[in-house]
């Protein structure tokens, strides 16, 4: 592996590997995405319209301002939790380079929040859809699967990452090494 790519990798140790790869840069990405989307392109009216799966075309008429602002105003909400995600994950990295308990336990409290949020967003989500939807993944849109599908796999890795698999733990778990690095 490139040394660059090692030093980047190894100065992180509580959240290393495909933890890091996930948590510190695609879900960033994937949250803020949602976010330029319905600011821009595709738009509002197309956001708003993908929340409940249809075959029915995106209607051609503007949205009324009260749901236009509720949706730009939820674009915000996924900017605002890719932006606390990447940045508190750096900040710990960088600052408590030397402390990886401490770092364990940023890590460790950003991830709770983030499993929470999970939790109720799939929930909030799943209470939303229409019944006949609801329990049917075949008939869901990508930003259903977004929001229910990829939500479960992410509180999964988060889970996995509390229970210490495939990495080692210096705070969380009962084997956790308590030495600092």
């Amino acid at each position: 592996m490139p040394q660059s790519y090692i030093s980047i990798m190894s100065g992180f140790p509580a959240l290393s590997g495909f933890y890091q790869l996930l948590f510190l840069y695609l879900e960033p990405i994937s949250t803020m995405l949602p976010a330029l989307m319905s600011w821009t392109f595709p738009g509002a009216e197309w956001f708003h319209h993908q929340l409940i799966p249809s075959s029915a075309p995106v209607p051609t008429t503007p949205l009324d301002p009260r749901t236009h602002m509720m949706v730009w105003q939820l674009g915000n909400c996924y900017l605002l939790l890719g932006l606390v995600s990447s940045l508190v994950f750096r900040a710990a990295r960088d600052s408590l380079r030397k402390d990886p308990v401490a770092q364990e336990r940023v890590v460790g409290s950003l991830l709770a929040a983030l499993a929470i949020a999970d939790v109720t967003h799939i929930a909030a989500t799943l209470a939303g859809l229409p019944e006949e939807l609801r329990w049917a993944p075949l008939t869901w849109n990508p930003m259903t699967h977004g929001n229910i599908s990829i939500v479960v796999v992410l509180f999964t890795v988060r889970i996995s990452w509390f229970l210490g698999i495939n990495r080692t733990s210096y705070y969380y778990t009962p084997q956790a090494t308590k030495k600092t690095a």
